[in-house]
């Protein structure tokens, strides 16, 4: 099976586009999760929370689900687009630990396993599904989304 074959295979494409969109769903709860976690005095250590705290940390963890929720809409619509924020994403969090200023390296295994790979994973599905979509337009097939 030749990946890069300039040729139309719409099964390939919906299927690159089918992943891209499971793994931004996961990627964006899990950021929800993990920025909820983050803002309760528990800090994962345990699950017993006051109401108040639960409050205050499930709008902390609106701004990631947003963007994610936003990002999935645009990549209903603007493939490349959502591939080039999703790489943006994943580079300001490589920047972010090193800003931070994180030093263990089992922190940075973490990040990148749970947070950056999904993203770039995601970015690469999205632009091979929109590669593809580029390719039947010039050869002519109808493509139905």
């Amino acid at each position: 099976m030749d990946l890069f074959a300039r040729t139309c295979n719409t099964e390939r494409m919906n299927i690159a586009r089918l992943l891209a969109r499971i793994f931004l769903v996961i990627g964006g709860l899990i950021w929800a999760m993990m920025v909820f976690a983050s803002n309760t005095a528990a800090k994962y250590a345990d699950l017993t929370y006051t109401l108040t705290e639960v409050i205050e940390a499930g709008f902390s963890a609106l701004l990631p689900l947003s963007i994610a929720i936003f990002v999935f809409v645009v990549g209903l619509f603007y493939e490349r687009l959502a591939a080039l924020l999703l790489l943006l994403a994943a580079a300001g969090t490589v920047v972010f630990g090193f800003v931070m200023g994180w030093e263990t390296p089992l922190l940075w295994v973490n990040v990148l396993l749970v947070v950056v790979s999904p993203l770039v994973i995601a970015a690469v599905l999205f632009l091979l599904a929109a590669r593809t979509q580029r390719i039947c337009e010039l050869e002519g097939v109808p493509v139905e989304e």
